[in-house]
């Protein structure tokens, strides 16, 4: 749930807690008001009678109790308010206030006014010249009360609950508005894994939001400047790599190379000097031969590895025709290999030139090395449109699967990702079904 979402059903639940508190505070004062008006008119009507002439003979022996006696005209009787009049041996008169029954209440709200069946009636003693004659007895008549109750609640409930919802409803505007810093923030947070692109977080007028987008611009800048920090690295380390193998493909080719030559000399020496009568010994330098003719072409196949083509002549598209036609010629009746190149290679910065050049080779080993593909489509495009990307991808059908490929650090793939990662690319790897598709994306210069 929201924050917002979370503050409202929190103000909403209070809202109800004051508008039921709002209620039951109406309640409990309007049965206390009608209470308070019973009282008022039992005294009223006790003084009335209390300063009636012609009371002085009513009491128990006055008269017999079929005659009736004049009851004198009640005035002071509050509306909804019913009394028992007694006086003397009188039977008792009942009398309530005029009530025209407007607003009347429902039957079930009649229902929960149980409080109404124990009101305890307000009973008052008529002392007329210092003799009791009589007694009144008032109480609030159970249907006018609850008429008067159920209009005071609707109209106090009415108004508690309006302003209960414009509370609620202006207080979600406002934490909606306060708290709306809160998801652009978290948004920020999930763009760090790409600082290069995210825009700083603005200032807030909340502090505390203020703060927080403060933190998380200072932890953008840092992760900007670690990640140029290890770019740089990654190009360093793949710079001093490169410069490692040109210095071993120079030492094999100057020190072994020429070993090479003068042993397959002194071979070819001893095989023509040696007598007619001594075949085996022509035999063994013969094998000798043959032994450095194979040392030769391994060692020309090292070279080849180790060192980078022309790119300045053959550009980026030439080297790659020729390392496939390479592995065409050691692979022979092997599986068929694909090369397709789109878009406009020309203008392609060297230290990318290399890097997909060592990208093909080490994706085509892992390829015809360690699977059984019977073809393999090795496919280069670089796009015209914005940032200008190259993407390198090759498509075998050797049964790989990437659940088992990628945690292998064996297969060159950690060296793949420093070199893409030194450029500011990265690679994927997918199953096809039948194989793996590796796809090797990098920026290049405009």
């Amino acid at each position: 749930m929201s924050l917002p979402a979370h503050l409202g059903r929190r103000l909403l639940v209070i809202a109800l807690l004051c508008l039921t508190g709002a209620v039951v505070w109406t309640a409990w004062e309007a049965h206390a008001r009608l209470r308070q008006e019973a009282a008022t008119s039992a005294d009223r009507i006790a003084g009335q009678f209390s300063r009636q002439p012609g009371l002085g003979s009513a009491g128990p022996a006055a008269m017999p109790a079929a005659v009736p006696q004049a009851v004198p005209a009640i005035l002071t009787l509050l509306p909804g308010i019913c009394a028992d009049i007694h006086l003397g041996t009188e039977w008792p008169r009942r009398v309530c206030g005029d009530w025209d029954g407007v607003d009347a209440a429902p039957g079930w709200f009649r229902e929960m006014l149980f409080w109404e069946s124990k009101t305890v009636p307000t009973i008052r003693t008529i002392v007329y010249r210092e003799r009791t004659i009589g007694s009144v007895t008032a109480w609030p008549d159970p249907t006018a009360s609850a008429a008067r109750l159920w209009h005071q609640l609707r109209l106090v409930g009415g108004l508690a609950l309006g302003l209960a919802a414009a509370t609620v409803l202006l207080n979600w505007l406002a934490l909606t508005r306060l708290v709306a810093p809160a998801g652009r923030i978290v948004r920020g947070l999930e763009s760090l894994d790409t600082p290069m692109t995210q825009a700083p977080l603005p200032r807030f007028a909340a502090a505390e939001f203020d703060r927080i987008a403060g933190a998380c611009n200072e932890l953008a800048d840092r992760l900007i400047r670690t990640e140029a920090e290890r770019a740089s690295l990654m190009q360093r380390l793949v710079m001093v790599q490169e410069e490692e193998r040109e210095a071993l493909a120079r030492d094999l080719h100057d020190a072994f190379g020429q070993y090479l030559a003068a042993a397959g000399a002194r071979a070819a020496t001893i095989e023509q000097a040696a007598p007619p009568e001594h075949e085996d010994i022509r035999e063994d330098a013969r094998g000798i031969e043959d032994n450095i003719a194979a040392m030769r072409k391994s060692l020309s196949g090292a070279l080849a590895r180790l060192e980078l083509p022309d790119f300045a002549e053959a550009g980026l598209e030439g080297a790659l025709r020729g390392l496939v036609a390479n592995w065409r010629g050691q692979l022979r009746s092997g599986p068929a290999l694909h090369l397709d190149v789109t878009g406009d290679l020309t203008g392609m910065p060297g230290p990318v030139s290399a890097s997909l050049y060592r990208i093909a080779q080490e994706l085509l080993t892992n390829a015809l090395r360690h699977g059984r593909p019977s073809r393999v489509f090795l496919r280069l495009h670089r796009s015209e449109a914005g940032a200008r990307t190259v993407t390198l991808t090759l498509d075998d059908d050797g049964g790989g699967e990437v659940s088992r490929t990628a945690p292998d650090t064996g297969r060159g793939l950690v060296g793949i990702r420093a070199r893409l990662a030194a450029l500011g690319g990265s690679l994927s790897l997918t199953d096809t079904g039948s194989g793996i598709r590796a796809c090797a994306s990098a920026p290049t210069l405009a």
